[in-house]
């Protein structure tokens, strides 16, 4: 048996239907929306980190800040806008800016203002957990911003050593909830 809607019902559901969807549709988020403000694509937080880290100091955007802690990536500008990604739960980023001969004090890095020593330098990095294991053990590249930036498993101590030009250098690093984001103690040759 087919029920017969009055037609004003009928009309009335019809013109709410793109109410309906508009208000299930989500729009796009306070990181995405300050991003874009910027002119950066939207992403996870590790795709935005990353994408910062690589641009040209001369392409980094001025009005934003973009601070790295070990749960979240807080990002912020002029207009007062501020938004958090939260970082992978099985990864932590650590930025390691080695350096000659100067240096900054720092904890949390900052995508858009710190500037090492020694950009896109040419360095042996080799990271060995606790146990020995070796997690990275390969030729990379600084940053534009002179750091170079690791993803590394969460909760770990690890020995870090870099190795480049002007010499090498040793530290010992956390990635536990209270370990820095930002490394610019590795003095080269010291």
């Amino acid at each position: 048996m087919t029920v017969a809607l009055p037609r004003r019902t009928l009309l009335a559901a019809l013109a709410a239907t793109p109410l309906v969807l508009a208000g299930c549709s989500a729009g796009p988020t306070a990181a995405e929306e300050l991003l874009s403000a910027h002119d950066l694509p939207a992403g996870t937080a590790r795709e935005v980190i990353d994408a910062l880290e690589a641009l040209p100091l001369d392409e980094r955007p001025s009005e934003l800040l973009a601070s790295v802690g070990t749960d979240v990536l807080t990002l912020s500008d002029a207009a007062g806008r501020e938004a958090t990604l939260e970082l992978p739960a099985e990864e932590l980023y650590v930025s390691v800016a080695p350096f000659v001969s100067g240096t900054h004090e720092c904890f949390l890095h900052s995508l858009t203002t710190c500037l090492g020593e020694l950009a896109e330098e040419g360095l042996a990095v080799r990271g060995e957990d606790a146990s020995g294991a070796v997690l990275i053990d390969e030729e990379r590249t600084t940053a534009p911003n002179g750091f170079l930036g690791l993803w590394l498993p969460r909760d770990a101590e690890l020995t870090l050593t870099l190795a480049g030009e002007a010499g090498e250098a040793t530290t010992t690093l956390r990635t536990d909830a209270e370990a820095p984001t930002c490394i610019t103690t590795m003095q080269l040759g010291a």
